[in-house]
């Protein structure tokens, strides 16, 4: 026979087990990306890539339409000026040239002829002033038949060097479609794109250094000098086409080459504290209220927010211009799932402490 226990024995320990608090769950701290605030920022944001360009350039192409016959050069090709480049099928406009040719010859014929008329008075003043404008409109025709003739052979228009082609023998193009680009032997500049954020900080003269790897002396550091800014963006990269010029000889410097410009020139007070702020990641901006602060992080692992002042908002980061100091550690990511005095792991580099 089964034992059973009355179940007024059972319920007082049912009750007691039931009035039990439940244990407290252990804080576990958070794990945070977090980076030192290091020393002054330089303004690395005005340090651009660009590519050296000739200052002149032109590109070249044919006044008139036609199939492409022939192309005597190709990209590097060094050109003097009149040189043929290139020539279209001249077999329409030597037609037209023909008949040109024919027309202003009967005009003058037939002039000769009414002048004689004229002289033993068989014609009018009137007719033979007919005659005498239809000669001038044939020489008109047939110079401009001459000249159609002569825009079917592309000549350069400078010394220089081909640093493009964009058409091909067999290709046909309109009147003044691009056939090459020459660029005139000379002074070089190189040719790079600003982005909306720092277009209003340029100024035509800013001084600038242009580093070049791709020479036979190694690394060149050469002063230069912004000459232009264009004043519109470009569509599709909405940034804004800078051309920056060499001060001195620019000997040695190679069309295509890749250059390194670093803007130096600074006129107001904004630019000037670019030089003395400490940059970090937009990520790691608060917003308390009103304000900017970051999360810094103490000695015991324990994090507070704290108020800065930011100077300039940039692509690569924000630039703070007070609130901080050189060696505190600050929370880089995840700002928003922090609170007051908590403590966090350590993360940094990928590893964690």
């Amino acid at each position: 026979m089964k034992n059973t226990y009355p179940i007024f024995i059972l319920l007082p320990l049912l009750l007691a087990a039931c009035g039990k608090e439940a244990a407290a769950p252990r804080a576990v701290d958070r794990p945070a990306a977090t980076l030192v605030v290091g020393a002054l920022a330089t303004d690395n944001g005005n340090l651009y890539t660009g590519e050296v360009h000739a200052r002149y350039e032109t590109v070249l192409g044919f006044r008139i339409g036609g199939k492409i016959i022939e192309r005597m050069v190709n990209a590097g090709a060094a050109v003097k000026k009149g040189q043929v480049l290139a020539r279209l099928d001249g077999a329409d406009t030597g037609l037209q040239a023909s008949a040109a040719s024919a027309q202003l010859t009967l005009a003058r014929d037939e002039l000769q002829r009414y002048r004689e008329l004229r002289a033993q008075g068989f014609v009018s003043q009137s007719a033979l002033d007919a005659k005498e404008t239809a000669l001038t409109a044939a020489e008109a025709q047939a110079g401009l038949a001459r000249n159609q003739a002569a825009y079917a052979t592309l000549t350069a228009d400078r010394d220089g060097v081909v640093s493009a082609t964009y058409a091909e023998v067999g290709q046909v193009v309109s009147a003044g479609q691009s056939v090459v680009r020459v660029a005139q032997h000379g002074e070089r500049e190189v040719l790079i794109a600003i982005p909306e954020s720092r277009f209003t900080s340029l100024y035509v003269g800013m001084p600038a250094e242009v580093s070049m790897s791709a020479t036979d002396s190694g690394m060149q550091v050469r002063r230069g000098h912004v000459r232009e800014i264009s004043p519109a963006a470009d569509p599709a990269s909405r940034t804004y086409p800078v051309r920056v010029a060499f001060d001195a000889s620019n000997a040695g410097v190679a069309l295509g080459m890749t250059a390194n410009v670093r803007l130096l020139g600074k006129q107001d007070k904004r630019m000037a504290l670019a030089d003395s702020g400490f940059l970090i990641p937009l990520t790691a901006l608060f917003q308390q209220g009103d304000k900017i602060a970051v999360w810094i992080v103490a000695a015991d692992r324990s994090v507070s927010l704290r108020p800065v002042s930011v100077e300039a908002y940039r692509d690569d980061g924000a630039l703070i211009a007070g609130g901080l100091k050189a060696g505190e550690r600050i929370i880089k990511a995840g700002v928003h799932k922090l609170s007051e005095g908590q403590k966090i792991v350590i993360i940094e580099d990928g590893s964690a402490s």
